[in-house]
């Protein structure tokens, strides 16, 4: 979840040239209340158990 918060971030508030960090500080601060606020939610496009098939080789199952 936090690569596609950072992904959003880098598209809506950081896709310029910032030189000042203390500005950028401020962008980020106003962009974070206003995702907060908005209570932004993550649209997944496959069920648990669907990554579980396509992504088992980096997420194996333990069998007990």
């Amino acid at each position: 979840m936090a690569e596609i918060e950072l992904n959003v971030l880098t598209g809506q508030c950081l896709n310029r040239r910032i030189d000042d960090i203390e500005f950028v500080r401020k962008e980020v601060l106003a962009w974070q209340k206003f995702r907060d606020n908005k209570n932004a939610k993550i649209n997944w496009q496959f069920t648990t158990k669907d990554a579980r098939i396509k992504l088992s080789r980096l997420y194996p199952t333990i069998e007990s």
